[in-house]
């Protein structure tokens, strides 16, 4: 067995891809950055990222698979899901070694999983559009934090991007440790480490004077709008799941409070 190191980015798998063949390894596992203690008696084999390599792979691919087919193994990639990076690979090996686009092949589970694997990644990416929640600080940057299931930031930056030109922007991803800036022009990543989740109390001396005032506005719309008699929980969860409110406002009525 073989394990692959590499550096967690898509580009550094689709480097992995290419020396995979390159060196005709085998029975392969992927690891991130540091060697798995779980396989002491695998070979090792340390991945640099190469954008060369990558390309070479991605124009394989396109020239196998449809734009959506194409487009859905980053997006599965992105899920995170445990054993991904295998899962994908052994799409790739079918769909190099196939002479027809494999994509309808569901029989196949490494295409039905990089499919279901897309799939949560996209409703995750749609979801974190919904439940994006800005404060202002007092240096005039709105702030919002997320904890999405899978890693969503390079999908819905553009889409903040167009939505808010106008004013400087930072998301930030408490589980992965890093954001997206926008500051008017461009969007850029940044990697912001806390020992836990920002507290409550520093929150509160970052923000704005005003902030508290718009939370409890934003609040009391959000009660009066809820028609107590057609309450469905069941549904209500189903459409905005308990994980995501505790960065919800509308869900902690006392976020500035100690």
């Amino acid at each position: 067995m073989t394990q692959i190191i590499y550096d967690g980015s898509y580009e550094g798998w689709l480097t992995a891809v290419f020396e995979i063949y390159e060196y005709k390894l085998k029975d392969i596992v992927f690891a991130k950055e540091e060697i798995s203690n779980t396989l002491l008696f695998s070979n090792t084999h340390s991945i640099t990222t190469d954008s060369v390599k990558a390309n070479r792979v991605l124009n394989g691919l396109q020239q196998r698979l449809s734009h959506h087919g194409f487009n859905n193994l980053y997006f599965a990639f992105l899920s995170e899901l445990d054993q991904i990076e295998e899962i994908l690979f052994r799409f790739v090996e079918y769909s190099f070694s196939s002479p027809i686009n494999i994509e309808g092949d569901l029989s196949r589970s490494e295409v039905l999983n990089v499919k279901k694997a897309a799939h949560l990644t996209g409703k995750e990416s749609h979801r974190m559009k919904a439940f994006v929640r800005f404060k202002l600080t007092k240096d005039r940057l709105y702030y919002a934090i997320i904890e999405p299931d899978c890693d969503v930031l390079p999908l819905i930056e553009q889409h903040f991007k167009n939505r808010y030109a106008d004013q400087r922007w930072l998301i930030y991803d408490s589980k992965r440790k890093y954001g997206i800036y926008y500051d008017l022009e461009n969007v850029s990543t940044v990697e912001m480490q806390f020992e836990s989740s920002p507290s409550s109390s520093f929150l509160a001396e970052i923000n704005d004077e005003n902030e508290e005032f718009f939370e409890n506005l934003w609040r009391n719309y959000f009660k009066s709008v809820n028609i107590e008699s057609r309450k469905n929980t069941k549904l209500h969860i189903k459409h905005m799941p308990k994980r995501y409110w505790k960065n919800l406002t509308e869900k902690i009525p006392n976020l500035n409070k100690k």
